[in-house]
């Protein structure tokens, strides 16, 4: 189950007051703890961060396109995903394989850093028209350390689509070089 909360924005009056409509804030998704292992049972990747999906879509209650604010809820999100020395990804699957979001990181082996460089989504909640789907392959996001872990407190805004941007909380991620299943210092 995700949480939904529609927004709208109100013609301003004829003075020169602007004025939007009131919306409930849904509020700091709640903090999620994901692990990858790789084929041998080792821990590959491991992710610790709240998630909130700003997606605009058409919708089939309102017959329009609608901006939407939806909290990922890790209680009911399984995680999965890959890890090669140059590439790991994170696939995050919800309500039956109504959503999947894949995180792909990338590995300069030169340099030693590493970068959230592609995310997809796929969705298909009651109130589509149509399945969602958005991938972007060049990005350029939490960008860390081989070895060491990238962290941030601060909500950050990552933009994949003209329709989707991820909000992130208090995300913690390391992609390579894990020892163990514990983070290293970011």
């Amino acid at each position: 189950a995700v949480l939904h909360q529609g927004f709208a924005t109100v013609a301003p009056p004829t003075t020169t007051q602007t004025t939007s409509a009131p919306h409930k804030d849904l509020g700091r998704p709640e903090r999620g703890n994901y692990l990858v292992k790789n084929s041998n049972g080792t821990a590959c990747l491991l992710a610790s961060m709240g998630l909130q999906f700003n997606i605009t879509f058409n919708s089939v209650s309102q017959n329009k396109t609608v901006q939407d604010v939806v909290n990922l809820q890790p209680n009911v999100t399984k995680s999965s995903g890959s890890c090669d020395s140059e590439r790991t990804s994170l696939r995050l699957t919800t309500d039956a394989e109504k959503t999947n979001l894949t995180f792909f990181f990338t590995l300069n082996t030169t340099s030693n850093k590493y970068h959230l460089s592609e995310v997809s989504l796929s969705a298909a909640w009651p109130d589509m028209k149509d399945h969602f789907s958005v991938h972007n392959s060049s990005l350029d996001y939490l960008r860390g350390t081989l070895g060491y872990s990238y962290m941030c407190r601060e909500k950050q805004t990552l933009n994949v689509a003209e329709d989707l941007s991820i909000n992130t909380f208090q995300v913690q991620v390391q992609p390579f070089g894990l020892t163990g299943d514990q983070f290293v210092a970011g």
